[in-house]
């Protein structure tokens, strides 16, 4: 197959101002997309976008491709990704966009696709794009130009999706809740979720101002939700990254709870319940504790390459049900078509009412081992991967490790960045490895 010249592992993301991340260039790619995509005959594609302040900008853009294509653009503001997915769904749209760049900072932004079906599209189709991008662009008579309008219910369609995904005979009462939305794309449906559960709320990270997306908050950055947690005495804390289909949740002593703990959870309430179909999919970036409890619970495990879209396929490969990441893009296709944050926190939640245990007490089952990750900021055109002096370090960690650790060296799908992951049972060894390795990388930057 062809090689992507601007798709990445999610969508095609950049510098805003700098190519791709342009409006003249998101103009020609909704176009583009609007000829690729036209082929059920509704001509409607669903656009949302995160809180950036450049969502204003690239969204007429899309939308004026789009139009020139002869598709029509149904708006719902700021709305999280998994959001966009489940309304491409009910919509019955052509596709769905959203304009995002997830846990990135403010001045990144990108544009995601997602099929008819609310599920990333597949490697051809994104192609088929890129092809029509080198085309000159053109555009439909009059009569046939797309119009544009807004969705006025969107935010409470999806709050009542999302509530539906939590068992009808249970509720969130007597439980209060620090809830971070990253200041990002959740901060008007995530509280009020939880809210309409019964739940005491207690939020951070609601006040996005269009600079502040993921910004010492957010499932990226659970240090505020950490303090807050047990500032407030709260049962626990819930953090979404800035387009929502990322989750990390905190414990009433303020540990973290991360993606891998997460699907661990879920997965081991299934089990209880008899409801588990197959088993999980995770990464190459999975926890080797994820691996070990599950295999205690005689729960089948697979490792994908690191990316949702990677982890999806190994799951209708398996036809399996759950898959996670540890970065928190965790997915439950018996609820829904993509990572979804809000709906896999609530998975937990139910597993923590109708258990009656704590979230502490659900992670326990599983133990951690040590995993440090160090990111190496690469600009140049030769591979540091491939320096005889990285191999080198990476050979002699490996030695040290033997059979009860890990490594792993791979270019960021989102983010111009070498990621150095080491993992074992020595918490000490383990950093001081990854640190050695990351410094070889960089010395062969």
């Amino acid at each position: 197959m062809a090689e992507r010249k601007f798709f990445g592992t999610d969508g095609i993301r950049g510098l805003v101002g700098q190519a791709p991340i342009t409006p003249d260039f998101v103009l020609k790619l909704g176009w583009a997309a609007g000829r690729v995509l036209s082929k059920q005959g509704t001509k409607k594609v669903i656009i949302g976008k995160d809180t950036r302040i450049s969502g204003y900008m690239l969204e007429s853009a899309l939308e004026a491709g789009l139009a020139a294509a002869g598709l029509q653009a149904a708006f719902t503001g700021p709305m999280p990704t998994p959001a966009v997915a489940y309304l491409t769904r009910t919509f019955r749209a052509e596709a769905g966009i959203v304009i995002s760049a997830s846990h990135n900072p403010y001045y990144d932004n990108g544009i995601k696709f997602f099929s008819s079906e609310g599920t990333k599209l597949p490697d051809e189709i994104e192609l088929a794009i890129e092809e029509e991008l080198e085309k000159p662009l053109t555009c439909v008579e009059s009569a046939m130009l797309g119009k544009a309008k807004r969705i006025a219910d969107a935010a409470g369609r999806y709050i009542e999706f999302c509530k539906g995904t939590f068992p009808s005979e249970l509720s969130l009462a007597g439980y209060k809740i620090v809830v971070d939305c990253a200041h990002g794309a959740t901060y008007h449906i995530a509280p009020n979720v939880l809210k309409e559960l019964g739940a005491e709320v207690i939020t951070i990270g609601c006040e996005p101002n269009g600079t502040n997306i993921n910004d010492k908050v957010g499932a990226t950055d659970v240090a505020a939700l950490q303090a807050k947690v047990l500032e407030e005495k709260a049962h626990f804390g819930f953090a979404l990254d800035g387009d929502g289909d990322r989750v990390m949740m905190v414990d009433e002593e303020g540990n973290k709870v991360d993606g891998d703990q997460i699907a661990y959870i879920i997965a081991r309430d299934a089990l209880r319940r008899g409801e588990l179909k197959g088993g999980v999919v995770g990464t190459l970036m999975t926890n080797l504790g994820m691996e070990v409890a599950l295999k205690n619970l005689g729960i089948p495990f697979v490792r994908a390459k690191v990316g949702d879209r990677y982890v999806m396929e190994e799951l209708v490969k398996q036809n399996w049900l759950i898959g996670a990441e540890n970065s928190g893009h965790v997915i439950m296709l018996d609820k829904v078509t993509t990572g979804d944050g809000i709906v896999a926190g609530l998975q937990v939640m139910a597993s923590i009412v109708g258990s009656k245990m704590s979230l502490k007490e659900l992670c326990d089952g599983m133990t951690m081992y040590p995993q440090v990750l160090e990111n190496v900021r690469f600009a140049g055109e030769s591979n540091p991967l491939e320096s005889d002096a990285v191999l080198s370090a990476q050979a002699a960690v490996e030695a040290k490790l033997g059979d009860s650790g890990r490594v792993l060296l791979r270019k960021s799908g989102t983010e111009p960045l070498i990621r150095v992951m080491v993992e074992g049972e020595d918490a000490d060894l383990v950093k001081e490895s990854a640190l050695a390795i990351a410094q070889a990388v960089k010395d062969n930057c």
